[in-house]
């Protein structure tokens, strides 16, 4: 069976279908090919069911602090299978959301194994579709233009190979089913930190090991000290600098061993289970690649601004086109995609405009240059910084620690960066990314009225802090 759509979209994932919402809206026909579930691996094993169990975490972490807030709480018990419970029902609603947005909007879903077709009478050019359906039946789908949104999966190291039961991956860890007395965890950048702050805050030993001399190393040096710092004031060991040996790893007696090589220094560690968080790698396996022109590199699949690959009619979003591997880039690259096909012209983004979050405890949060980074680009900067210690609602809230750090340009006083570690600062990086997109200086975002008392007190006044205006400091 052949059918033919405007759009098809390769990948169900959040980059997917926003790009499928979009171009519904636009009046375009669309299908989605998705080969397991809409909503992808941010929904499944990403974002979503990690969060839960973050806020699991804190919820848990909070109690057994409770009589610094005047409340005895008596005997406080942690029940995974609880938190598991909770974080599956979570998903499944999501889930249900999206499935409903695809009816919505009459966006036809084909599921199945969906693979790139070569030229051929029907199809003159490469990017027709064949879709194999677990019943083994094959429909190929013809489109005028194709989007790629297949997404990525978890690195692996050799050596560190993941079994799913002493060596994991973090699609393995959202599946457990009790939580280990002690965990050794390889990478310390955004998976690897959020997983030790919630495993921490679960009453496991933790140890990071990281290759880089610190850790989050693409973030601001000041924050990944101050994460580092609090993290281990939590019971955390963290070992930066280091390097695993491969041929070390072993696991018997229950437990994983392997050696760490820092300098001159050998560290041996042991622990109950090992989880690997090295980055993601581009699904871009078995999807008919070799049957098209588009141009790769490093893995992933090369496009312009607009997102368009080497074949015109092809466009690719999201993780495997080797961007931020985050879910609100990959449907904002979605939503150009789409525009730039239907002759409207897309608002184009750079990754200095990208807020990022990591969802530890406490948050950290940032957006464009770090420090060295604008030193690096010849800028002449000014900086301003807050602490939370100096807000109201974070003292009240017992969550106090950490700070914003604002860096402006001295010659144009452009904002250059934002930098935040404290609590709920996820929330409050959405105020620098309007103020950079509308092109405010430090002064003006400080001059907007911040309610007495929020938490967004801190950026307003590291703001001003900039020009030496802050009145909190």
């Amino acid at each position: 069976m052949t059918q033919a759509f405007d759009i098809v979209v390769l990948g169900g994932g959040t980059g997917g279908y926003i790009a499928a919402i979009r171009a519904a809206q636009l009046g375009k026909s669309v299908a989605v090919v998705e080969r397991d579930k809409l909503g992808g691996t941010c929904l499944h094993r990403g974002c979503i069911p990690s969060k839960a169990l973050l806020r699991s975490a804190e919820v848990y972490a909070t109690m057994q602090e409770s009589e610094r807030y005047g409340i005895e709480a008596g005997s406080v018990r942690l029940h995974f299978p609880g938190v598991q419970a909770r974080k599956q029902s979570i998903v499944e609603q999501m889930h249900k959301g999206v499935q409903f947005l695809m009816k919505k909007h009459n966006i036809q879903v084909f599921y199945g194994n969906g693979r790139l077709l070569s030229p051929s009478i029907f199809s003159p050019r490469s990017g027709s579709v064949s879709v194999e359906r677990e019943d083994g039946d094959i429909i190929t789908l013809v489109p005028e233009k194709l989007i790629i949104a297949t997404g990525s999966r978890p690195k692996s190291l050799p050596g560190l190979e993941t079994d799913g039961q002493y060596i994991l991956n973090s699609d393995d860890a959202l599946q457990m089913e009790e939580i280990p007395k002690s965990i050794i965890i390889i990478g310390g950048g955004v998976i690897g930190v959020e997983w030790a702050s919630m495993l921490s805050d679960f009453g496991v030993q933790v140890t990071v090991v990281e290759y880089a001399p610190r850790l989050l190393p693409a973030e601001d040096a000041d924050i990944s000290r101050e994460l580092e710092r609090l993290l281990k004031k939590r019971g955390v060991r963290i070992v930066t600098g280091a390097k695993v040996l491969s041929e070390t790893v072993k696991k018997d007696d229950g437990a994983v061993t392997l050696d760490v090589q820092r300098g001159e220094d050998l560290q041996h560690l042991q622990a109950d289970k090992a989880l690997v968080c090295v980055g993601r790698q581009a699904n871009i396996e078995d999807i008919g690649l070799q049957n098209t022109d588009v141009k790769m590199t490093d893995g992933f699949i090369r496009v312009n601004e607009t997102m368009q690959t080497a074949e015109a009619h092809i466009y690719a979003i999201g993780d495997v086109n080797g961007g931020l591997q985050l879910a609100h880039v990959a449907g904002h690259e979605g939503i150009v995609a789409v525009e730039h096909i239907c002759g409207l012209q897309p608002h184009p983004f750079g990754q200095h405009q990208v807020p990022r979050c990591v969802y530890t405890r406490p948050e950290v949060a940032s957006l464009g240059w770090t420090e060295q980074q604008a030193a690096e680009r010849g800028y002449d900067v000014k900086i301003g910084r807050f602490p939370f210690s100096a807000v109201g609602k974070a003292v009240v809230y017992g969550e106090s620690e950490g700070f914003v750090k604002v860096i402006a340009d001295k010659k144009t006083n452009d904002i250059l960066g934002v930098h935040m570690i404290g609590p709920h600062v996820t929330d409050s990086i959405s105020e620098a990314a309007l103020a950079q997109l509308l092109d405010a200086t430090p002064w003006e975002v400080g001059q907007a009225i911040h309610p007495h008392p929020t938490l967004s007190e801190a950026l307003g006044e590291a703001m001003l802090a900039v020009d030496g205006r802050s009145m909190g400091i």
